[in-house]
């Protein structure tokens, strides 16, 4: 495999540790006994796992990407609820809740873009 193909797995087993570490973090340093605090962290573990097997299973990468992209997508959609909280200032929860939605946004925006490409590939070599 080449370095390009390697590119998403790669960022995927990487977003995934920084969701795991952000919210094991923000827990921490809220001193927060709350167990929504935790929610990146919870995201972050099957972002990760799809990641590493995307890695190692080249056969399936297909596969654990799109499972990746349905978690990435849950990130987005879990930081909306900034938009309601924002008015309430910056805290470790809102922090959290915009860090959900830009980089679940931009996660699976990457992951769509490199489907798309992927296809296109395909389809290239296949004519």
């Amino acid at each position: 495999m080449d370095e390009q193909s390697n590119f998403m797995p790669n960022l995927t087993l990487g977003y995934g540790i920084f969701l795991i570490v952000w919210g094991v973090a923000v827990s921490i340093l809220s001193e927060s006994n709350s167990f929504t605090s935790y929610v990146p962290s919870f995201l972050g573990v099957p972002i990760a796992v799809s990641g590493w097997m995307a890695k190692s299973n080249p056969e399936r990468r297909k596969d654990w990407m799109h499972v990746a992209v349905v978690f990435g997508l849950l990130c987005a959609l879990g930081g909306i609820r900034f938009f309601m909280v924002m008015g309430d200032g910056l805290d470790y929860a809102s922090g959290s809740m915009l860090m959900l939605f830009l980089s679940g946004s931009a996660y699976t925006f990457l992951c769509v873009r490199s489907f798309i490409e992927a296809r296109k590939a395909r389809e290239a070599s296949a004519s």
